[in-house]
């Protein structure tokens, strides 16, 4: 019996041997529970002594590189030494793990780690990974919190390594069942500026030293193409307007509820770009102050029109004026267009393009530089002054040969050297700029604005744009120490009335999905002499908030309760639906309190005097009938002949005479006789031209 016994113990040995020897997925697989080493070897339990050994001498200011490793696993660890440990750190192989950033740094650092892990084998060498012998696993099988943490802080650091979005890097690098996943040590989870994912927590659980900055992206929209904007017209209806770069404003109504038919199409007319940092294509709108009656919208777009067909640059950047239609207000009519200034562009970046509209009622034009040099500039001959500049115009106006007129107070409103509309300039690459709702004590206004530090640098810096300033010498607000080479994207400074504690911050972020505030700071005694702090902007995960925000922040919106909306999409081409909008909200507050709530009024017609009578031109924003070139009277009603008809002819359409019978020719001042056959229809003739001429006279007198 005690031979029995022996043979079968000898015989269970040499199993767990041969099992010892095999990796995950061959033939003796092992229990993926059991500990095992990359290589399948047995890993080391260190014992107290050299425990000590390792983490003293590695940390002690040398340049000991293995204390990571030491530190996640200090008892039973693949890596029994140091030198080990160095050569899992610094491995050649590993073209992906290099980066400059810190925090992803860390991160890296950590998977790193993961080969020595004590079971290492289960976490690379799982059984979908085992199907794909001829692809050595650059990365362990990540738990899903961890996963998503790793995608948005390093998303913007290792780009070759995130093609895709978020949902399905996890579904590919995470762990998809019960399995062991990494990290499999008790970590820390921490909390910095370049990483604005939380993790599957419960926003009631988050430690009080996060809680004041943490929010919710509520998705409201899916389904729509690279979005750039999200604007309101102020009428009452809540509407919101989502700008889409290929050319198309679509509607969501007070509901949130998307509708059908576009408010505004004019694809046909923008040329957008396909390509990543290519910024053409629908750039802005802005709704005038007094849009509720006189139904008036700016829109800047670039284009490449035939006249503009011949010359140096590369596109055209147009801003234009529309107006309401006037049997629909949820459309545009198109056959209103006005333009109000165009400008030569060389470049397909830096070229800003927002249109926003002041307290004041001044309309502000931010352009960017263009990326256009001295050399450009002569070139191009003086046509691109513009550029670099935020333009300050005013477009109402009751002169009818121009479109807009200078403000008195503009800095260059005397100046020969710099054109009158230039309101301040040295802006490189702005990334959408918020005037503040709420006047300055003073009676000024606040102005914000991102910015690239320079023009060939991906440094950011946030502006306050004040009259007259230059920014290539001015100081900035607040200068962003490391954005990973993500362009800025300006936001708003919050006046709503869902969040209290986001009241009067500046929200805004990058490119790579990273979320930001900017807040004056308590510690500053007057307002002459403000502080700003730059403060990170963190968002709960699905499972705490409902949704997540996913992809690259593609702008920023506001309705007409001052509440922030995110634009944001995974991919980069015009045509593909995956961009999304989010609403901001603040989880410690009811999602649509009682005192924020307001009444919604239903869009109206267009019905001002102007827009009913004026027929053969175009009103202006103060309601003025300005005649199209052949029309005049008070209504453009009354066709104008130069020169004059003759021998009682009538001007019925401009350089167009109803001549009498008896005579012809363009102003009726040929004679036909010799018909007296045709007398008595020639009298009635006469009498139906005399009548046409004293009801048109009378009529322009009554209208």
């Amino acid at each position: 019996m005690k031979h029995l016994q022996f043979v079968l113990v000898l015989a269970i040995a040499v199993n767990v041997w041969e099992c010892g020897d095999a990796k995950f997925g061959e033939r003796g697989e092992i229990s993926p529970r059991r500990r095992r080493c990359y290589d399948g070897s047995l890993p080391k339990r260190l014992k107290k002594r050299e425990r000590k050994v390792l983490l003293d001498g590695s940390g002690g200011g040398g340049g000991g590189s293995g204390d990571v490793c030491h530190r996640l696993y200090p008892r039973v660890s693949c890596c029994p030494n140091r030198r080990a440990a160095y050569q899992i750190l610094h491995r050649r192989d590993a073209r992906i793990f290099s980066t400059n950033n810190t925090e992803c740094g860390h991160l890296l650092e950590e998977i790193k780690c993961a080969r020595c892990s004590p079971n290492a084998q289960v976490l690379f060498h799982s059984l979908d990974m085992d199907k794909m012998p001829h692809r050595e696993p650059d990365l362990p099988r990540l738990c899903q919190d961890f996963c998503r943490e790793f995608y948005y802080t390093c998303r913007g650091h290792i780009p070759e390594l995130f093609q895709a979005d978020v949902d399905e890097f996890c579904q590919y690098y995470g762990r998809r069942d019960s399995s062991l996943c990494f990290p499999d040590f008790q970590r820390k989870k921490p909390q910095t500026q370049d990483s604005n994912y939380l993790g599957d927590v419960d926003i009631e659980s988050i430690s009080r030293k996060h809680k004041h900055n943490c929010y919710c992206a509520q998705e409201v929209l899916s389904g729509l193409r690279q979005p750039v904007a999200v604007v309101h017209c102020g009428d009452g209806s809540q509407r919101l307007f989502v700008l889409e770069r290929e050319g198309i404003v679509r509607i969501l109504n007070h509901d949130l509820e998307l509708i059908k038919e576009p408010f505004l199409d004019i694809h046909k007319l923008v040329q957008s770009g396909l390509k990543g940092g290519d910024e053409r294509g629908l750039l802005s709108l802005a709704f005038h102050p007094n849009y509720k009656k006189n139904g008036k919208l700016y829109v800047s777009y670039t284009t490449n029109q035939e006249r503009w067909a011949i010359g140096p640059h590369d596109h055209i950047l147009r801003v234009v004026e529309y107006t309401i239609s006037r049997k629909n207000p949820n459309q545009v009519d198109t056959r209103t267009v006005r333009v109000l200034m165009e400008v030569a562009e060389l470049h397909r970046k830096h070229l800003g393009g927002q249109l926003l509209f002041g307290p004041d009622g001044l309309l502000h034009i931010v352009l960017g530089d263009g990326m256009i040099t001295l050399d450009d500039m002569e070139e191009m001959d003086g046509l691109s002054d513009f550029t670099g500049s935020v333009l300050r115009v005013d477009v109402d106006t009751d002169c009818c040969t121009s479109p807009y007129s200078i403000p008195r107070d503009n800095p260059y409103f005397n100046s020969t050297n710099q054109p009158p509309e230039i309101f301040a300039h040295g802006i490189h690459d702005p990334g959408r700029c918020a005037l503040d709702r709420l006047q300055r004590d003073n009676g000024s206004l606040l102005m914000l604005c991102t910015d690239a530090s320079g023009k060939n640098t991906s440094a950011g810096r946030i502006l306050e744009i004040t009259k007259g300033k230059d920014y290539e010498n001015e100081p900035s607000v607040y200068d962003l120490q490391s954005t990973g080479g993500a362009p800025l994207v300006g936001g708003f400074i919050y006046r709503g009335c869902q969040s209290r504690r986001l009241y009067d911050s500046y929200v805004f972020g990058d490119r790579n999905g990273n979320l930001r505030i900017l807040q004056k700071s308590t510690m500053s005694a007057s307002t002459s002499d403000e502080q700003w702090q730059e403060k990170p902007l963190c968002l709960g995960s699905a499972s705490s908030c409902g949704s997540t925000l996913v992809g690259h922040i593609l702008g920023f919106g506001e309705d007409e309760l001052g509440e922030v909306y995110i634009l944001a999409s995974s991919k980069s081409m015009v045509q593909s639906h995956s961009g999304k909008l989010y609403k901001l909200v603040d989880p410690k507050r009811p999602h649509a309190p009682k005192e924020c709530q307001r009444q919604v009024e239903p869009p109206e017609l267009l019905m001002t005097a102007c827009s009913r009578h004026c027929k053969n031109g175009h009103c202006t924003p103060i309601g003025k009938c300005c005649c199209s070139p052949g029309w005049e009277g008070p209504f453009c009603r009354v066709a104008k002949c130069e020169p004059a008809c003759r021998n009682g002819g009538v001007c019925m359409e401009p350089n167009k005479c109803l001549c009498k019978s008896g005579y012809s020719g363009g102003q009726c001042e040929k004679s036909e006789r010799g018909m007296p056959n045709d007398q008595e229809k020639d009298g009635i003739l006469d009498h139906i031209i005399d009548m046409t001429s004293y009801l048109l006279d009378l009529s322009s007198y009554i209208v």
